[in-house]
């Protein structure tokens, strides 16, 4: 798969946390009912690799990936789990060598200028702009637009519902990453209407 290919579903990937293997394929399930398919779940918790293989097991419709890959080992226990993506924080030639031999498509993470020439240097040319508004956000984009005209990007990091039209506006942004479609306290509660709601809300958003 191509990474571009992600941002063929939908204008917003949730950016995931779970603390609970059991909050797992519900709450895929009712973000693939409400139009969002593409999920990353990130390395942050003991149980997020778990998560995943859940996911990936019971949940066909949706499109897994994991986030917060930092090294090589991370890639390998991403496939592992049924990643059919990875998104990492940060972009180092050695974490792109290692999704490479693995076969696993990267989604990398860049915040100044230097980052997205390393990364194109490997031939990465849709980036993860992170964290979003606290590198730059809209200025920044609108800036990296012309010398980095070939690249195009999915800010992720403090957007929101209100703010997310205005990234999806520019023409190097193709979808954006949020963490707002998946709240804790929905996830504690078993709020599974509430996600659906919200994954619907964020599939209706256009440029």
């Amino acid at each position: 798969m191509n990474p571009l290919e992600l941002a063929d579903h939908g204008p917003v990937i949730p950016v995931i946390v779970l603390d609970r293997v059991e909050d797992a394929v519900p709450l895929a399930r009712a973000l693939v009912d409400g139009g969002v398919k593409v999920l990353e779940v990130t390395l942050r918790t003991p149980v997020a690799l778990r998560c995943v293989e859940a996911i990936a097991r019971n949940v066909p419709d949706a499109i897994v990936g994991v986030g917060t890959v930092r090294k090589h080992a991370d890639v390998q226990a991403s496939l592992d789990a049924g990643a059919r993506f990875a998104v990492s924080p940060g972009y180092t030639p050695e974490i792109g060598r290692a999704c490479r031999e693995a076969g696993l498509p990267l989604l990398p993470g860049v915040a100044t200028s230097s980052e997205v020439m390393a990364a194109n240097a490997d031939s990465l040319h849709f980036l993860k702009f992170f964290p979003a508004t606290a590198a730059g956000g809209l200025p920044l984009l609108k800036a990296w637009a012309s010398p980095f005209h070939d690249v195009v990007f999915c800010p992720t990091g403090g957007i929101t519902v209100e703010t997310a039209p205005q990234f999806l506006a520019l023409p190097n942004v193709k979808v954006c990453g949020g963490s707002w479609l998946t709240p804790a306290d929905a996830i504690r509660a078993g709020d599974w209407a509430r996600i659906t709601r919200l994954a619907r809300e964020a599939s209706a958003l256009r440029a």
